[in-house]
């Protein structure tokens, strides 16, 4: 039997604080194998009152039902709390997985930087 062995890109994640918000930059394959650290680290940006998380989503490459699984739970927590969750991606597909999935009328989607925050990203 042959051995089909694949490589990922491992996750990674860096945030800062950018006037009022979080600005977390997500970057590699958001997976299973990634969304249990995730989702531990977001909860801890969402669990104080009125979070304003901004998910730079343009460096991840891949995303899975268990990524997207942690976008909701995020987006959800925060919204019980009196705040947000932005999404910014320039990905066609990812939107369209989004849409989809019926997430595209549920989580709140940027193609760009949003234009409340000062200055842009590093990887803008």
């Amino acid at each position: 039997m042959a051995d089909n062995h694949t490589r990922s890109t491992p996750y990674h994640a860096t945030h800062r604080v950018v006037g009022d918000a979080t600005v977390v930059t997500l970057r590699g394959e958001i997976d299973v194998l990634a969304a249990p650290p995730l989702s531990t680290r977001l909860d801890r940006l969402t669990a104080g009152p009125r979070p304003d998380l901004v998910l730079d989503l343009r460096p991840v490459s891949f995303i899975d039902c268990a990524g997207l699984s942690v976008l909701c739970r995020a987006h959800n927590r925060a919204r019980a709390r009196q705040g947000r969750v932005r999404l910014v991606t320039d990905s066609a597909l990812f939107v369209r997985v989004l849409r989809c999935t019926g997430l595209t009328g549920v989580l709140d989607i940027h193609a760009r930087w949003p234009d409340d925050l000062p200055g842009l990203p590093a990887s803008a």
